[in-house]
């Protein structure tokens, strides 16, 4: 047997690739949008790619499945538990098969056993890997999707805080702990394979090591202490990450079919005298390091740095208009990947970062400055100090005069900021409160200063705080 692990440190994502040497086939397990690298592997390892089997309808990436059936035409096999509203709708175009628990599929001399393991999502499944062919008759191992990871369990509020579907968290939650409660009866021996790791929203408290075991998850992962369920429940819904606006559009994507990229999918270089339109009929996201966009960038730009790509894009992007890109032409590929797996489908190319420059049109700067510079005129009352962290963040300690404002909702509450005042923008240590600064000005506010260092230089001055 062989067991490939790729994992995509931008999404924190990571999928598997079984194959079984004798039959030369391979299998797939939640495998992402970007699916050459599945099919050059397969091909580097002498197999044929015949399935993909997926946990669940994914809330966080565009899965590879329909990508790869389309392609390749590699076999379905994915979950048929769950209500109405939770079931595929592209299957009947594809070799498929809707698994419920207790079914079982081989491949080549592999099997693979189904466990409805509900909670993060009420159609979700496990699959238990045996290698019959190397001779066994017990399991090595279960993919878990979502639903156990390394030191966490999958949330299961995702539907209720990105969806919108009103009390889905509560019911989510105690179907959850029925089936932890299930996965403690596995033997302790067994593998753990998890879709995520550490900087997944999916859950809280991602551990960073790929893999894990049963008896090493039942002994140490906090999820896994609980005996009673109402304790459990209170737990599981306290101090989740913010649910990327995004992950709703993830869900109908990936349960109606996300469109299919095809070989040689690629994208252009454009002319620089075509940005003007460009910032009128779409958005416009500079990957320049902030240093640099801070001293000259095209007004109505929003300016995230390629590796703050996948974290942020998802919020503020305008899913409904086109996408196009400032950057160096090496990068326009890597960034359209991660764009198309947060589902962005429509973009429509890269403008070259040093013609941009010599073109005059980055005419546009906001300024910075260091905690001791603001701080007089923050705590005289000169300015208004935004501070754009995550709730917890903002939970565990801010600066008295600010006022809280998450970055991915920024673009949600501007009729609520002040127009006619001087914007300081902070962060944690100065990254996102860039990006909020160029969201700031690409919608109209001219005088917006970055606190650099943000909050951890603020306390390292000993500048005063509250909680």
């Amino acid at each position: 047997m062989l067991l490939k692990y790729f994992y995509d440190q931008k999404l924190a994502h990571a999928s598997y690739m079984v194959g079984c040497q004798r039959a030369k086939v391979a299998v797939v397990v939640d495998p992402g949008r970007d699916v050459e690298q599945y099919l050059q592997m397969a091909e580097r390892e002498g197999l044929q790619l015949v399935a993909v089997a997926e946990t669940h309808i994914h809330a966080d990436y565009v899965s590879g499945a329909r990508e790869l059936a389309d392609r390749v035409g590699a076999k379905l096999y994915v979950s048929d538990e769950g209500p109405a509203e939770w079931k595929y709708l592209y299957l009947d175009d594809y070799d498929s098969h809707p698994m419920h628990d207790g079914d079982h599929f081989m491949i080549g001399n592999i099997r693979f056993d189904v466990m409805h393991t509900p909670g993060h999502t009420p159609e979700s499944i496990s699959f238990v890997l045996t290698d019959e062919g190397g001779g066994a008759n017990e399991p090595m191992g279960i993919f878990t999707g979502d639903f156990v990871f390394v030191g966490s369990i999958g949330r299961p509020d995702l539907l209720e805080e990105a969806a919108g579907l009103q009390g889905t968290a509560e019911p989510g939650a105690r179907d959850l702990f029925k089936s932890a409660e299930r996965f403690k009866t596995l033997p302790d021996y067994l593998q753990v394979w998890p879709a995520h790791g550490a900087g997944s929203a999916c859950g809280k408290g991602l551990g960073a090591i790929p893999s894990s075991t049963v008896g090493y998850e039942k002994r140490f992962n906090p999820a896994l202490q609980f005996s009673d369920e109402d304790a459990f429940v209170r737990y599981i819904l306290a101090d989740q990450p913010e649910a990327p606006k995004y992950f709703a559009v993830m869900k109908r994507v990936n349960k109606e079919g996300p469109a299919i990229l095809g070989a040689g999918h690629h994208h252009k270089m454009l002319e620089a005298g075509a940005i003007t339109e460009a910032i009128k009929s779409g958005t416009v996201v500079d990957l320049t390091p902030s240093p640099e966009f801070a001293k000259g960038h095209v007004p109505g730009t929003i300016n995230i740095p390629l590796g703050m790509l996948a974290g942020w894009a998802g919020w503020l992007v305008d899913y409904d208009r086109p996408t196009y890109l400032i950057c160096q032409p090496e990068q326009l590929e890597e960034a359209a990947r991660v764009l198309h797996k947060i589902g962005v489908e429509e973009i429509k190319g890269g403008f070259d970062t040093d013609e941009i420059r010599k073109s005059g049109l980055a005419t546009e700067v906001y300024a910075t400055g260091t905690p001791a510079d603001l701080a007089p005129s923050i705590k005289a009352g000169d300015v208004k100090l935004l501070d754009v962290r995550s709730n917890d963040e903002w939970n565990e300690g801010h600066i008295e005069q600010a006022e809280h404002r998450f970055l991915g909702r920024l673009p949600t509450v501007l009729d609520q900021i002040p127009s006619d005042e001087k914007l300081v923008v902070h962060c944690r240590s100065g990254a996102r409160s860039a990006i909020g600064a160029s969201v700031l000005q690409a919608a109209g506010f001219k005088n917006v200063v970055n606190l650099t260092g943000g909050y951890m230089a603020w306390k390292a001055e000993g500048l005063e705080s509250v909680k």
